[in-house]
């Protein structure tokens, strides 16, 4: 009997995640809630076989890396309720607005949730959360030279109403998401990729600039 498993081949030092779209023969929403949906997909396999998908529908999100004079980071602490933890994260939020510009998001979780302004904006990196279940696209910024921002506090409610805020060095965030101790995906992801960048010829000046094109959610200038 033959069996055939996954396809090997040889590629180069460089690779990249190429867009498909596999035939979707049926689609059904279960759930609709107020930001994000469920969807019920099904899809048309290699083999001509045809399997159901569900997954979360999400608008997209945008996260911000902030690293103050002294080199640290900007976190802040929050209740994630699904998970039963309250989590180390960096400001982030949901592109609320469909087609809206991912700086300009930035730029509004960062003075809402930490009260501060940046000027110079770089792409830090742009990643599927949980690409297996829910399509989520998320962009990171790094956010430099930063001040506090000018005007009254946001007032926050729910779950930020209970937030801890803190500045921590980049090593310290490294270590503690190597040791477990650390989980929140944008925090890991963010910490990690810019200690890379930091290494890398360029350093972070050879970041892609804050308007960079954004496949996974195209946005108005």
């Amino acid at each position: 009997m033959t069996q055939h498993g996954p396809r090997t081949r040889t590629v180069g030092s460089r690779i990249a995640d190429s867009p498909q779209e596999w035939e979707v023969t049926a689609t059904e929403v279960p759930f609709e809630g107020k930001k994000t949906s469920v969807r019920t997909d099904d899809v048309v396999m290699p083999d001509g076989s045809v399997v159901r998908r569900d997954y979360q529908v999400h608008p997209g999100s945008v996260a911000v890396l902030a690293l103050d004079e002294e080199d640290r980071v900007l976190v802040l602490s929050q209740y994630r309720h699904p998970v039963r933890q309250k989590l180390w994260e960096i400001p982030a939020g949901l592109l609320d607005v469909p087609g809206e510009n991912p700086l300009h998001a930035a730029q509004r979780e960062l003075y809402e949730e930490a009260h501060v302004k940046a000027g110079d904006w770089r792409v830090l990196t742009d990643v599927y959360t949980t690409p297996g279940g829910c399509d989520e696209a998320v962009r990171i910024f790094l956010a430099r030279d930063v001040s506090v921002a000018e005007g009254e506090r946001f007032e926050v409610s729910e779950e930020e109403a209970d937030m801890e805020h803190a500045r921590v060095p980049l090593p310290e965030l490294v270590r503690g998401a190597l040791a477990g101790e650390l989980h929140n995906n944008c925090l890991v992801v963010g910490a990690l990729a810019l200690s890379a960048a930091l290494a890398a010829p360029g350093g972070p000046d050879a970041l892609r600039p804050a308007d960079a094109p954004w496949p996974a959610r195209p946005f108005r200038p």
